[in-house]
């Protein structure tokens, strides 16, 4: 059996221990929540949104080691990027990003593109775009 270390690339564990962003906007533009029930986890991510640009982004994640890395990465990946562009974002391109993620983990990618996909949702609705 793979160790834990092993079966995930250094940069999923940086952002595992040392995820960025974390937290909440209070006044954000657009919030996305989303939840996978059979493994737990659950995302909230938030964006600031200034001249159809993605200024910040934060997140709150319950979930394993994976779901929190893929929460951090995309907000990493988002910020400064048009809605345009950022709606292009894909689980593939987060994971990417992570240098890969084990099969069985790549469920956290797709959360973290819908949890994205919905702040912006969310955002378009706002602002009737």
């Amino acid at each position: 059996m793979e160790s834990f270390h092993t079966q995930y690339s250094e940069t999923v564990m940086e952002h595992f221990k040392n995820p960025r962003n974390v937290g909440e906007i209070l006044d954000a533009d657009g919030i996305g929540n989303v939840g996978n029930p059979v493994c737990g986890d659950i995302m909230r991510l938030y964006i600031k949104v200034k001249d159809n640009r993605i200024t910040d982004a934060k997140f709150k994640t319950f979930g394993c080691g994976a779901a929190i890395a893929t929460s951090s990465m995309v907000t990493e990946i988002v910020k400064g990027k048009t809605i345009e562009e950022a709606l292009q974002v894909s689980n593939r391109a987060v994971a990417e990003a992570l240098g890969g993620l084990p099969k069985v983990k790549m469920h956290c990618s797709v959360l973290a593109e819908e949890a994205l996909k919905s702040a912006i949702d969310d955002y378009l609705k706002k602002n009737k775009k």
